[in-house]
């Protein structure tokens, strides 16, 4: 069978180009050797399914220990309708597992017992099975998250918990490990059981260690993905530039990694006769994917998320459209929701940053749709033929129009509406004029938050437009040097700077300025 990037579901080495995850593997058996009870929270497609997978094999290998791997999306909502109901889904998840697996005196003993009624008999259940196992068994649950707003789980978790506990004081026998996976912690289901303030944080799982393994993909974890691509296809691609290509577009997404790689195994080489991968590849991947005609289950989730929590709407709007820079503090119910969605993560400053260009990009879009549909509808159809060339796509005359509108509009508005405003005037402007024809990057900029990089690609060309405040020229030489350098990453000579410039007696100007081996135009509004 052909292996192919896969895009759905739970990644098979034998069918599927995987990237090399044995040090992440090795990390987890560290911490079940020591009989750690742990979470593994990611969000949606992050690889925690296929994580487990791996983790099982591994564990099969070992005469230590016996993987007892279920997943709760086997249960129905009918099976949280009452006691017995749970504990007959349980059973029958763990039955089946030993029958697929072959195991037939554990399927004997489960078999023996008959059917449980009280988590009590459960109790001794579990520690029968761990008994009469010969290893150390080590439970892993997928899906937890199918159980919210459940007190019935919650019973069970108590039920590990105190089992944990006594058998710590040589009182019980029990699973040697236990992990549970899913995108919500035990705390979060918690929270959503009990509202009241007393009990939202005394989450029955506080005998669970960190888990601190990351499950992103390293660039260098990316390429070891590549290269058994490259071997089975013959070709001889640069490996560690495409990696970190991938990696700066997905920050190692596991699911947006794979995306990428499909599109160009898939829809991008095989429309030519040169099969040899490039880093122009994965440019024209994201373009794929940054696409708003294009979706997949997981970018509809990432909307659906942001749609249905507006407090988490005006956050990602503050820092993807306002280009605001705000502490990432974890202890914040939103930013907490941010980064359990896989929206936020934290920079290396301590602010909150999406998490990858392919989320910023998505996200920035659809909430610049909504704008330029309410709030910013004045703007909305600026566009005509004259901003397009035979060259390409005239970024000067979008500066000098826009500049040209601020005056029209705009001159007469308060210095706090358009500081607060100003840029977002400027984006909205510039959608409808690209849309459909080429599209808009706002690269995030959590160092500085005074100015802000737009990268607009047309016709395979990269023009970048930096948006920044007048504070003195001391700023403007900082800010043209930063420019300058970021010109350098796209290796262009180009490039734009619109300045706002809020003093009283300014006036309307444009300059050709020559910095470095840099030709910048900027434009004062």
């Amino acid at each position: 069978m052909e292996k192919e990037f896969n895009d759905v579901g739970t990644c098979v080495p034998r069918r599927h180009y995987m990237a090399d995850t044995s040090e992440k593997i090795e990390a987890i058996i560290r911490m079940i050797e020591k009989g750690k009870y742990f979470t593994i929270n990611r969000p949606r497609q992050f690889g925690k399914t296929t994580t487990l997978s791996l983790l099982m094999k591994r564990l099969f290998a070992t005469e230590t220990y016996l993987p007892l791997r279920i997943s709760f999306e086997g249960l129905t909502t009918e099976s949280y309708s009452s006691q017995q109901r749970f504990l007959d889904g349980f059973c029958f998840l763990v039955r089946r597992f030993f029958r697929v697996h072959h195991l037939e005196n554990l399927l004997h003993y489960t078999e023996e017992q008959g059917r449980l009624e009280t988590f009590e008999q459960l109790s001794s259940f579990m520690s029968g099975l761990c008994s009469a196992s010969g290893r150390q068994v080590v439970l892993m649950i997928d899906e937890v998250d199918k159980s919210s707003n459940n007190q019935l789980f919650l019973d069970f978790l108590a039920l590990l918990r105190i089992k944990y506990l006594d058998r710590s004081e040589d009182l019980d026998i029990t699973f040697h490990s236990v992990i549970l996976a899913g995108v919500h912690d035990v705390k979060t289901l918690k929270a959503k059981i009990r509202p009241d303030e007393e009990r939202k944080y005394n989450s029955l799982w506080n005998i669970a260690a960190d888990f601190k393994v990351d499950l992103s993909f390293a660039p260098r974890e990316i390429e070891t993905m590549l290269q058994d691509y490259t071997r089975e296809k013959g070709i001889r691609p640069d490996i560690p530039a495409i990696a970190q290509r991938l990696y700066y577009y997905t920050s190692g997404y596991p699911y947006l990694v794979s995306k990428l790689c499909k599109f160009i195994d898939e829809d991008i080489v095989t429309q030519r006769e040169e099969q040899n991968w490039s880093v122009a590849d994965v440019e024209e991947a994201f373009r794929m994917i940054a696409d708003e005609g294009y979706t997949t289950t997981l970018l509809d989730s990432l909307i659906k998320n942001l749609e249905n929590n507006p407090k988490l709407y005006e956050l990602i709007t503050q820092i993807v459209i306002n280009g605001e820079s705000l502490p990432f503090t974890i202890t914040n119910p939103v930013i907490n929701l941010g980064h359990l969605y896989g929206m936020l993560v934290p920079s290396e400053r301590g602010r909150c940053q999406i998490h990858n260009r392919i989320f910023e990009q998505r996200m920035y879009a659809h909430i610049m749709s909504g704008l330029l549909q309410t709030a910013y509808r004045e703007v909305n159809g600026f566009s005509g033929p004259e901003f397009y060339t035979a060259e390409g796509l005239d970024v000067g005359l979008i500066l000098r129009r826009f500049q040209t509108f601020m005056k029209e509009h705009h001159s007469n508005r308060e210095d706090r509406f358009l500081e607060r405003e100003g840029r977002l005037l400027f984006l909205s402007y510039l959608r409808p004029i690209i849309n459909g024809r080429g599209f808009d990057f706002k690269e995030p900029n959590v160092a500085d938050e005074r100015r802000m990089d737009i990268v607009v690609t047309y016709q395979q060309k990269r023009h970048v437009i930096e948006l920044k405040i007048w504070r003195g020229n001391a700023y403007h030489q900082k800010g043209l040097k930063q420019l300058s350098d970021y010109l350098d990453t796209y290796s262009l000579k180009e490039g734009y700077l619109l300045i706002y410039d809020f003093n009283k007696n300014k006036e309307y100007r444009q300059e050709q300025i020559t910095f470095r081996d840099k030709q910048i135009f900027a434009v004062w509004v």
